[in-house]
């Protein structure tokens, strides 16, 4: 133990470094300054802790969507008391209603089994390489003590409730990439297109919805055998024959939203990582034309493995399509385009990642009778009008597809003469494939070698 005297002397060299640094402190720190900072800290030294928890819920990370945001901004537009200020409104097509949702800044206060929670959303300008872009969050304030019963009773609550009320308004959308974003946008897909009103095979038809309905029921069958719940469909033919129709006929029955994705818009395999994965469940990827949309043909063998992530290649492609990267999420269905299949690298064709191969071919009988009854109401069953019995009778021979014959029956509601229309276009497309013909044989008998003469 020290003695007095140095307790003391301590004391009074403390006392004197102090009142020395007052002095200074009078000389050169205004007086206002000298109060803000001393009742500054006299709050940071005193300041009692706070009984609330913050929860902090961000829309996604750096490749997936967090689910429990999208139920919370579901959830929150349910619950809205009449104190809240300011609300963001809109009306979603195919809807009779208005949805309603809070804008940044304003507060809801809601009760879950006597526990007060207060939501609030926050929205906080970002800047990445000069693009400004806004970002939201939910915050979540509620007393400590009742941390466990909101973590795994309230939030469980939240998004069983979303899910009902998602599941209930279910609208089809389509997603495009908003590259100057770096993320999907969406609207509502209005396309009309359904089985009923395709212009194909009836037997093809329903081994499609066969297959969709085996798919979605399937669950548990994937979970035992170790694979992906997901579908590859490849859907081939000429242009017209109506691949994108199919698209929108397969989303509007099984209610999945559609993205629709431009390889060409993709320069590296990191890139392509991050938008797939950003895809929900219960959705239908679609590449078109992928045989043109970008250079996807022969796997270098010799590629830097270095590089890998920073080129966009197939064995990137294929690696998300059918490898690990693949089981980031379930009910999947991927649906490549083509006009020229032979192009096609073999190595996206076999099953498990393109299972399924459908091909939509030229207008058939069946096709012809689908379009008459969309476009004029005419019944295959009940029907004798000359010119569509003609029509029914030979529109196979004639190579036109379901987009030109729907063309010109959309030419006029009068329905001799749009059958009149469509006929005339028929004879016409026979003239000029045998005109084509012709020359093709006339060419092909001038580069014949000439037989010599024998004498």
């Amino acid at each position: 133990m020290p003695s007095t005297s140095t307790l003391f002397s301590t004391y009074a060299s403390i006392t004197t470094s102090v009142a020395l640094l007052r002095s200074i402190a009078n000389q050169l720190i205004p007086h206002q300054l000298q109060n803000l900072l001393s009742s500054k800290l006299e709050y940071l030294l005193f300041l009692p802790k706070s009984s609330e928890l913050t929860l902090i819920i961000e829309g996604s990370d750096a490749y997936s969507k967090n689910e429990l945001y999208e139920a919370c901004q579901i959830y929150l537009g349910t619950i809205i008391s009449p104190s809240v200020e300011r609300l963001r409104v809109k009306k979603v097509p195919k809807e009779n209603k208005l949805v309603l949702s809070i804008d940044s800044g304003q507060e809801i206060v809601d009760d879950f089994e006597d526990i007060e929670v207060k939501w609030k959303l926050i929205a906080q300008k970002k800047d990445e390489h000069m693009n400004t872009s806004v970002e939201q969050h939910f915050q979540l304030r509620f007393n400590k003590k009742e941390r466990e019963r909101v973590l795994n009773s309230y939030l469980t609550y939240v998004l069983n409730t979303a899910k009902i009320i998602k599941q209930q308004n279910k609208v089809a959308k389509l997603h495009t990439v908003d590259r100057g974003r770096g993320f999907w946008k969406e609207i509502i897909l209005q396309h009309p297109a359904t089985f009923d009103t395709l212009a194909m095979d009836h037997k093809l038809k329903r081994e499609i919805v066969e297959d969709l309905d085996r798919f979605v029921k399937r669950r548990e069958f994937y979970k035992r055998v170790g694979k992906a719940w997901k579908r590859g469909y490849l859907l081939y033919g000429p242009p017209g024959t109506g691949k994108s129709t199919l698209v929108a006929a397969m989303a509007n029955y099984l209610k999945f939203d559609i993205y629709d994705f431009e390889l060409s818009n993709v320069t590296s395999n990191d890139e392509l990582r991050r938008y797939l994965l950003a895809t929900a469940n219960r959705s239908i990827l679609v590449i078109e034309d992928i045989d043109c949309s970008i250079d996807l043909q022969n796997r270098d063998k010799d590629q830097d493995f270095k590089d890998f992530g920073n080129k966009l290649t197939l064995s990137g492609l294929l690696n998300f399509i059918d490898g690990l990267w693949s089981s980031c999420g379930d009910e999947r269905i991927i649906i490549f385009t083509t006009n020229h299949k032979d192009s096609l690298d073999q190595a996206l064709l076999r099953p498990g990642r393109m299972d399924m191969h459908i091909h939509l071919s030229y207008c058939t009988t069946q096709g012809f009778n689908i379009l008459a009854l969309n476009y004029l109401g005419l019944h295959k069953n009940n029907n004798n009008n000359e010119r569509y019995l003609e029509i029914e009778n030979s529109i196979d021979k004639y190579q036109v597809t379901p987009a030109e014959v729907a063309e010109e029956l959309m030419k006029s509601e009068d329905v001799d003469i749009a059958l009149e229309g469509l006929l005339n276009f028929l004879k016409r497309k026979k003239m000029e494939s045998d005109e084509q013909q012709v020359q093709v044989e006339i060419k092909d008998e001038c580069i014949k070698p000439k037989r010599q003469k024998s004498w």
